[in-house]
C-alpha cells in the first residue's frame, strides 16, 4: 500500500478547521480527531472516563464541563485521560486510513491537534502546521463561547509552542493573512505532495 499519510496540526485558533474544510472541499479524506473524541465521550469512553474521574458522566455521556473542572484541578489528570482516549482515537484513525486505502486514495489526512505532543509525527509521512501571529490567535480563541484568558493559558501550556511546531513541520501554512493567501498556500502544499509515495501506512497502520 502506498497511501500517503499526512498530518495536519497547529495550536488552538491557528486555522486547522479552515484548512481541513479546504481539503474536504477538494475531495481529500480528512480524519478529525477532535470530532472522534466528541463521539467517544458519548460512547465507548464514557464508562472508562467515569471510572477514572468519578462524577464526570451524566445521562450516558461525559459532561465536558465537569471533566474540564477535574482536569484543571489536577495537572496530572491529563495523562490519565490520554491513556484512556488516545488508544481509542488511534483505532479509529487506523480504520479511517484502511478505508481510504481501499478506496484507492493517493493520500489521507489526519487532523490531530496534539500531533507532536503525542508523538504521532513518527507514524505519518508529512506534517502540515497551520500558524498565525500570536495576536490573531488570541483574538480568535477568546471570541469563542465560554473561553477565558485563564482557559486559554491552560490549553497553551499543554501545547508545544508554535515556533517549535513550525520548526518541526515539513510544511507551514500561514493563516494570518487573507483567505485567498491561505488557499494558495494550501494548494502549493498539495502540489508538492502529488505523486509522493508513502511509507507510514505499511510501516505502522497495517
Amino acid at each position: 500500500m502506498s497511501l500517503l499519510v499526512v498530518g495536519l496540526t497547529g495550536s488552538i485558533g491557528m486555522g486547522k478547521s479552515y484548512a481541513a474544510n479546504w481539503m474536504r472541499a477538494r475531495g481529500i479524506a480528512v480524519f478529525d480527531a477532535d470530532a472522534e473524541v466528541h463521539r467517544l465521550y458519548a460512547g465507548e469512553a464514557v464508562a472508562l472516563i467515569e471510572a477514572a474521574f468519578p462524577g464526570t458522566a451524566s445521562d450516558g455521556q461525559v459532561d465536558r464541563t465537569r471533566l474540564s473542572a477535574a482536569l484543571l484541578a489536577d495537572p496530572t489528570a491529563f495523562k490519565r485521560l490520554e491513556t484512556i482516549v488516545h488508544p481509542l482515537v488511534q483505532a479509529a484513525e487506523r480504520a479511517f486510513l484502511h478505508r481510504a486505502a481501499q478506496s484507492g486514495a493517493a493520500l489521507a489526512v489526519l487532523e490531530i491537534p496534539l500531533l507532536f505532543e503525542t508523538g504521532a509525527d513518527a507514524i505519518i509521512d508529512a506534517v502540515i502546521v497551520v500558524s498565525a501571529p500570536a495576536a490573531a490567535q488570541r483574538e480568535r480563541v477568546l471570541a469563542r463561547p465560554g473561553m477565558t484568558p485563564e482557559k486559554l493559558a491552560v490549553i497553551l501550556a499543554r501545547q508545544i509552542p508554535d515556533a517549535e511546531k513550525r520548526r518541526r513541520a515539513e510544511f507551514v501554512v500561514d493563516t494570518g493573512g487573507s483567505m485567498l493567501a491561505t488557499d494558495a498556500a494550501l494548494q502549493a502544499v498539495f502540489d508538492s505532495l502529488a505523486g509522493r509515495t508513502g511509507k507510514a501506512f505499511a510501516g505502522h497502520w497495517l
